[in-house]
Formats: structure tokens, C-alpha cells, sequence
């Protein structure tokens, strides 16, 4: 699917998927507490579909799919009929009306618990955390070498390549010196301090990841397999064969050996290969060809392809995957709550704030890489929408909460006047939200880096 329309369609799963359930926790609380739901909507404006169901309440789909609303009987929106007073509801309990407005963000978290034990009892599909250093980088200076095994990163133990990369980038943004242990190729164990306190303040995490150079290492320079009519083929060359140099140029990787081919088959198809079988050093002539490949750009090959690299798979039970699901979602609001702390106190740049362009390319990154991977970013969209939801802003399920602690300490209902207020304040903080992640957004596409 087309990079564009593919983001578009995922973007719209992930929105309708979460954004129901975010309003249907709203909807069943309320019905459970004997509140009247007039209106069901997912999505803003005008409706496309709607029915009105036994209950009473008119369910829609409305044309801007960007949220969605639950509208119960209310006084404050107009009169309401005497006999439906104990339906209405300003007149429930504090503790219900709470317990309505808690239920969009809890419903939000079960969600995210749900998604994440799935993903897990299906297993989870990862790449081992084995990494490579980029010339003159910060891990290239601490002493990170290719073919380094990740133990432990900050004191914690890690297992996969995107656990090791969380932990990381989440590290950067303190900028302080970061404790790692290594296993080496050779199966030494090291420990190194990565010095994240020399990054400079105000950037974004993908700058700082760059500075750090730390990436997956690359393939060796394997001939995993070995296409069959192809020119390494046709030249003697097996699957399990290592090219140590081409033309006399030595090579350490897949990554060098595309390169290489290219630059000295520009020279003389004619390639001159020394391979490592099975201990013995071989000499092969091997007749590069211009071809191309899934529509991809015509380009020098000699018909080999590199070895997979090594996966890590999450994969538990369903009580060890319930377990490791509250966890992830522990450890995933912790980071969340101590993003928004460090950009208060200017530690974060406000850079690294996403909006719906970066949700949607997500979300097509995602989907593309399985169903685990998808669930993991629906765990994790789902519960950024609960916290930004219980954030104290006038307008937002947080800010209402904010009012009823209130109307508990003082003993009656904040002032009509001062909700007004505060639905203008929370209109003026949402929109500047907004615009920032919108911007950020258009500034990544220009300005990738």
C-alpha cells in the first residue's frame, strides 16, 4: 500500500479502535450509574451514520474522525423533563459523576493492559541487542564494538533491542552519564559509561540518538544464501561462505560488501573474491551483472543474500504475559509522566511532541511490521490518550475531575462562571498543544535531521 493512503487507513483503525473504547467506558459507567446517553458519537460534525437504539440513545459516525463525545442528559445544556430528573446528570452523586468521567481514561488503560498481554501471549518478535558503534560517535569513544551483546542498561537488565533503545533514548533526555554492560564477541563482559551529561540541552531524542551512534550491528559478511543461476553461483560460491575481501579490499560486513561491490564492479565487473570455507581461504572470479530487484533502482549484484539477524521473542503464558503486561504498562506511564516533567523543567525539548501526522506514520511503520508490533503501538497510543486525558485542563476528562475535588473540599459545585473560564483556558492550552505537535510534525518531514 502507498506510504500516504497507507498512513491515512491505519491512522483511521487507531483512532476508531481507541476513541470507542475511550467513549464506551464514558457510555457504560454513565448507563450503569442510571444517567440517560442521548447521543453516541465517534467522530465530530456532521453524521454519516446513525440509529437510534432501543435504549433511546442515538448512536452515530460522524465525518471528522478525530475524537468523539458522549452527550448524557444534562441540565446546564436546557430544561429537562421533571420525571427524568433522577435520570439527569448534575443530579447523581459526586462519586458517580467521578466515576463517568474516570471511565474514558480507565477504559483507556484496560485497553492498553489488554493489547500488551495479547501481544505477549502471541510473542512478541524483537531483535537481539546486538549493536554496533558509528565512527567517532559517543558509544564509539566510550568503547562500544561491533558485535556487542547489551546486558544491562542504567542497572537493568535487557533482553531486546527495542527494550535497550528505549532505555536509552528515555536516558538522553536526562542527559547524565549512563551505566552499560557489554558482552563482547568473544564472550568478555565489559562495562562502560556512556557520557550523556556532553549532549546539548534543547534537542530532540532522534538528535540525541544520532550524537550517541549506538545502532544494531550489522549482518557479518556471510553469503547466507546464494541464489541459484546467480554469479556467485555460477562462480563456485556456497551458502555459509564469508568474503573476507573484494579485489584485494578487505570487508567486514554485509553493509561494506553491497558498497564494495558496487565501487569496484563500476571498475571491472570482474570480481576478484576471497572467502573463508569451512577454515580454508578460497579464490573466486565473480561476474557482477546490472540488476534490479522489486522494483527497486538497477544496481551491480552478484546474487547473494545476507544472514538474518538474530531475534529475541518475547513469548509468555497467559499469567506471565498478564504480569509482564502491568509492567510494561508501569514502566511506560513512569516514562511518559517523567517525559512531561523533563520538558517542564526545560531538560526536554518540546520538539519531541508528535501529532496526528506522526501518530499516522507510526501506525503504518507498525502495522507493516506484524500484529504484535501493531498491538504494541495501540497499548501505547491508547495509554497516552488516558494520561493527556487526566491532565488538569478545563475541557479535558482531567479537568473535570479537577472540578469535583473541588466541589469535594469546598462542599458545593464550582461557579458556572469560573467552569466557563476554565473551558476557555482549556480551549487556549489544547489548540497551543496541538499547533506545537502539528508543527513538529511538518518540521520532521522537511527537516528529517
Amino acid at each position: 500500500m502507498n506510504p500516504f493512503f497507507g498512513s491515512v487507513f491505519w491512522l483511521a483503525v487507531t483512532l476508531g479502535v481507541l476513541v470507542t473504547f475511550h467513549e464506551f467506558g464514558h457510555y457504560w459507567v454513565a448507563r450503569r450509574c442510571g444517567v440517560k446517553v442521548l447521543r453516541f458519537s465517534i467522530g465530530f460534525g456532521r453524521a454519516i451514520w446513525k440509529r437510534i437504539g432501543r435504549d433511546g440513545t442515538e448512536y452515530q459516525i460522524a465525518a471528522i474522525p478525530l475524537g468523539g463525545y458522549v452527550k448524557m442528559l444534562d441540565a446546564r445544556e436546557g430544561d429537562v423533563d421533571p420525571a427524568l430528573l433522577s435520570q439527569e446528570f448534575t443530579h447523581q452523586s459526586i462519586w458517580k459523576r467521578i466515576a463517568i468521567v474516570a471511565a474514558g481514561p480507565g477504559f483507556n488503560i484496560i485497553f492498553t493492559i489488554a493489547a500488551f498481554w495479547l501481544m505477549f501471549v502471541m510473542g512478541r518478535t524483537d531483535y537481539a541487542p546486538v549493536v554496533a558503534a558509528a565512527p567517532q560517535s559517543m558509544a564509539a569513544e566510550a568503547g562500544i564494538q561491533s558485535g556487542d551483546r547489551l546486558l544491562s542498561v542504567g542497572g537493568t537488565p535487557v533482553t531486546t533491542w527495542s527494550g535497550s533503545f528505549d532505555a536509552i533514548a528515555n536516558a538522553t533526555l536526562s542527559r547524565t552519564p549512563l551505566a552499560v554492560t557489554v558482552r563482547g564477541a568473544n564472550g568478555s563482559e565489559r562495562s562502560f559509561v556512556l557520557p550523556l551529561n556532553r549532549l546539548p540541552a534543547g534537542e530532540d531524542v532522534g538528535h540525541y540518538m544520532d550524537k550517541l551512534g549506538l545502532e544494531p550491528a550489522p549482518a557479518p559478511s556471510i553469503a547466507a544464501v546464494v541464489e541459484p543461476g546467480e554469479p556467485a553461483a555460477l562462480a563456485g560460491l556456497q551458502a555459509g561462505d564469508r568474503i573476507t575481501s573484494i579485489d584485494g579490499t578487505p570487508t567486514t560486513n554485509f553493509n561494506d560488501l553491497s558498497k564494495q561491490i558496487t565501487t569496484a564492479a563500476a571498475k571491472s565487473p570482474a570480481l576478484l573474491l576471497e572467502v573463508q570455507r569451512n577454515g580454508k581461504s578460497m579464490h573466486f572470479t565473480v561476474n557482477a551483472r546490472m540488476e534490479s530487484q522489486n522494483g527497486e533502482p538497477v544496481r551491480w549484484m552478484i546474487g547473494i543474500g545476507q544472514q538474518p539477524p538474530e531475534t529475541a521473542i518475547q513469548h509468555y503464558g497467559p499469567f506471565k504475559a498478564l504480569v509482564a503486561s502491568f509492567d510494561l504498562t508501569w514502566q511506560r506511564t513512569a516514562e511518559t509522566f517523567g517525559m512531561f516533567g523533563k520538558m517542564l523543567t526545560g531538560e526536554a525539548s518540546t520538539s519531541n511532541i508528535s501529532g496526528v501526522i506522526g501518530i499516522a506514520q507510526v501506525a503504518n511503520a507498525a502495522a507493516q511490521m506484524g500484529l504484535d508490533r501493531f498491538l504494541e503501538f495501540l497499548g501505547l497510543v491508547s495509554l497516552s490518550l488516558a494520561i493527556i486525558n487526566l491532565l488538569p485542563i478545563p475541557i479535558l476528562d482531567g479537568g473535570h475531575l479537577l472540578y469535583y475535588l473541588i466541589e469535594l473540599v469546598k462542599g458545593s459545585p464550582v461557579s458556572e462562571r469560573t467552569m466557563i473560564a476554565g473551558q476557555y483556558v482549556g480551549i487556549a492550552l489544547l489548540c497551543t498543544l496541538m499547533g506545537l505537535a502539528f508543527y513538529n510534525d511538518i518540521h520532521r518531514i522537511i527537516l528529517p535531521s
